[in-house]
């Protein structure tokens, strides 16, 4: 969804917002062409902070586009604050319960509405010790094999300063530096039509967080650590090379 088409909660949520995350920050936007202004895409980024939903979609929005987070169905529940992540049509999920597929299905619907939907492939802030990303769940790979919309990498870097998830400091100081990268979409081509089978998921998510973890190191600086190392399939001749990249 285009900024042009917001209701009016949607226009109500961005006067609160942006205003305190204009002076909150000191913003570093790099790639928001990748962002196209029409038509469904799926964007996944790395979390590093609380803070990040707040950036993430500052950079969105300043994009052209209105972002559509999953959020616990808990947090809907609450009043006044479900009410009005209704009425800005954020998506509740049901973790853990067999009503998680509706999750899916709401972020088809609002794929093919042509939305802009954020994911967080790993689940959860990092727990990496110098945050960088983990292994990601195969939400997004699913999504994207359902829809054929884009997947957009979108790298934060900054936002820890804001919140920091391993010594629960939070800062309200003016002017904190935050960069935000979007990159092109990944390359998924190869399992265009493939059946969702775990393995088709699970490799497609690799080269998602591959890509992620790689942008995130063009902002940051440093040599990435792997993602992980998974365990050699029979027959396979050993771990897959890229994962351990």
């Amino acid at each position: 969804m285009g900024r042009r088409k917001l209701g009016f909660w949607q226009r109500f949520a961005v006067v609160v917002v942006k205003p305190v995350m204009t002076v909150w920050t000191r913003r570093t936007w790099r790639g928001m062409e990748h962002l196209r202004r029409d038509g469904g895409v799926i964007i996944v980024a790395n979390h590093i902070s609380h803070a990040d939903p707040l950036v993430s979609a500052h950079f969105v929005y300043d994009a052209g586009r209105w972002p559509r987070f999953l959020g616990k169905a808990s947090v809907f529940r609450v009043p006044v604050v479900g009410w009005l992540l209704h009425r800005c049509r954020q998506i509740p999920v049901e973790r853990g319960t067999v009503d998680a597929v509706k999750s899916l299905d709401a972020l088809v619907a609002a794929l093919n509405e042509d939305g802009a939907v954020v994911i967080y492939p790993e689940g959860t802030t990092t727990r990496h010790p110098d945050l960088w990303p983990m292994r990601g769940k195969t939400g997004a790979a699913r999504l994207a094999l359902a829809t054929g919309a884009p997947v957009v990498p979108l790298a934060m870097w900054g936002p820890e300063r804001m919140f920091d998830p391993r010594t629960k400091r939070f800062s309200v100081r003016p002017r904190i530096p935050v960069s935000v990268s979007a990159g092109p979409p990944v390359d998924l081509g190869r399992w265009q039509g493939a059946t969702p089978t775990r393995a088709t998921l699970e490799e497609m998510t690799d080269e998602i967080m591959l890509r992620l973890r790689d942008l995130l190191a063009e902002i940051r600086g440093g040599t990435p650590p792997p993602l992980w190392q998974r365990p050699a399939r029979a027959g396979d001749g050993g771990e897959r090379p890229e994962a351990a990249a």
